[in-house]
C-alpha cells in the first residue's frame, strides 16, 4: 500500500458526535483543526496510532497530541493509553484525558498509566469550547516535544 502523507496534530478519541462537534467547531475557531483526525473509538485509534487496518497506508508521523476519552467502544480509554505506553514508537506521545468521568479511580488509573493531563469535560457549553481550544492551544502550538517523539518507525 502507498504511504500517504497526512499531517496530524490533534487525534481526537471521542464517541459522542455532540462532543466532538463541539471540541472540533472550538478547535476550529482558533484555528487549530485543520490538522485533526477524529476517531469514533478505542480500536481505530489504535489503528490510527500503530498503522494498521484503515491506517496501513498512512504516514508514520505521529500527532501532537491526543485528546482521549475514557468511555469508549471497542477499546476503552484507559486501555488505549496503556497500549500507547507499552509500545516505545508512542510512548512519549502526548496523550490528555478529555472525559465526563469525575470518578477518582479514573483519574488515579490513568496517571498509572502515565496520562499527561486529566481535564473534566465542563458541562456548559461555552466553558466546554474554551477548555477545548485552550487544549489545543496549548498541545500544539506551546507545547514542545522532540523531533523522534513525532515519528514511529
Amino acid at each position: 500500500m502507498v504511504e500517504r502523507e497526512v499531517v496530524v496534530d490533534i487525534l481526537l478519541v471521542e464517541d459522542n458526535p455532540n462532543d466532538a462537534e463541539l471540541a472540533i467547531r472550538a478547535l476550529k475557531k482558533h484555528n487549530l483543526a485543520n490538522h485533526l483526525e477524529w476517531v469514533k473509538d478505542g480500536a481505530a485509534a489504535l489503528d490510527f496510532l500503530f498503522q494498521r487496518g484503515d491506517y496501513a497506508g498512512r504516514s508514520s508521523t505521529l500527532p501532537k497530541v491526543v485528546l482521549l476519552d475514557l468511555r469508549l467502544p471497542k477499546v476503552d480509554g484507559i486501555e488505549v493509553l496503556a497500549q500507547i505506553r507499552a509500545n516505545p514508537d508512542t510512548r512519549e506521545l502526548p496523550v490528555v484525558i478529555l472525559t465526563s468521568s469525575k470518578e477518582e479511580q479514573d483519574l488515579v488509573a490513568t496517571y498509572e498509566h502515565g496520562v499527561n493531563s486529566f481535564v473534566a469535560k465542563p458541562v456548559a457549553f461555552d466553558e466546554f469550547a474554551r477548555t477545548v481550544a485552550d487544549l489545543g492551544m496549548y498541545w500544539v502550538l506551546v507545547n514542545r516535544v522532540p523531533p523522534e517523539i513525532r515519528q514511529s518507525s
